[in-house]
């Protein structure tokens, strides 16, 4: 399989990587699976939900990439895509950007985990709005809150090595 790149959605390039496919496709099974034998659910139900749950696990992170957008554009040094990999995205920067300055690698890096914490809390209020109905749409807001809170905002801030964290601790004592 090769690298997919679309046309510009939103003034960003986004290059889809084998991995980020198959990587799709295993979590929906694991989703479906953990769906059927550990909370009991239908098995077109669990299914099915699982396929909405992969769909909100890539929203919560083309919203944190957005958030890197943002951040980036209003530096002067804005992104030129993201690169989609097993289940995560990469900020893609212009090949001849000038060398910036560790407060701009900063405030790029801040811009995802302040998107999505502001994701948890839409999250959240989305968890209070269907929790009377309960079944499978309460375990999807259920995961996308928890996803959102120990991946996308809390996650981000471990360092990796190729995570936001990283980046920050790489540059912080540079500002």
């Amino acid at each position: 399989m090769k690298t997919y790149k679309t046309g510009p959605i939103g003034g960003l390039y986004f290059w889809i990587t084998p991995s980020a496919v198959i990587a799709s496709a295993a979590f929906w099974l694991v989703l479906t699976l953990i769906a059927i034998y550990l909370l009991d659910v239908p098995l077109a139900a669990a299914v099915f939900g699982g396929l909405l749950a992969v769909g909100l696990h890539w929203l919560g992170e083309l919203w944190h990439q957005k958030g890197h957008a943002i951040a980036a554009r209003r530096t002067g040094y804005p992104m030129s895509g993201v690169r989609l990999w097993a289940l995560l995205g990469a900020s893609m920067y212009p090949r001849d950007e000038p060398p910036v300055t560790a407060d701009v690698h900063i405030q790029r890096a801040l811009g995802g985990p302040i998107a999505s914490f502001i994701l948890v809390l839409i999250a959240a209020i989305l968890l209070l709005v269907v929790r009377p109905a309960g079944g499978v749409p309460l375990l999807l807001a259920q995961f996308f809150l928890l996803e959102n809170i120990f991946v996308f905002f809390l996650g981000a801030f471990l360092p990796l090595g190729f995570t936001d964290g990283s980046t920050l601790l790489r540059y912080w004592d540079h500002r």
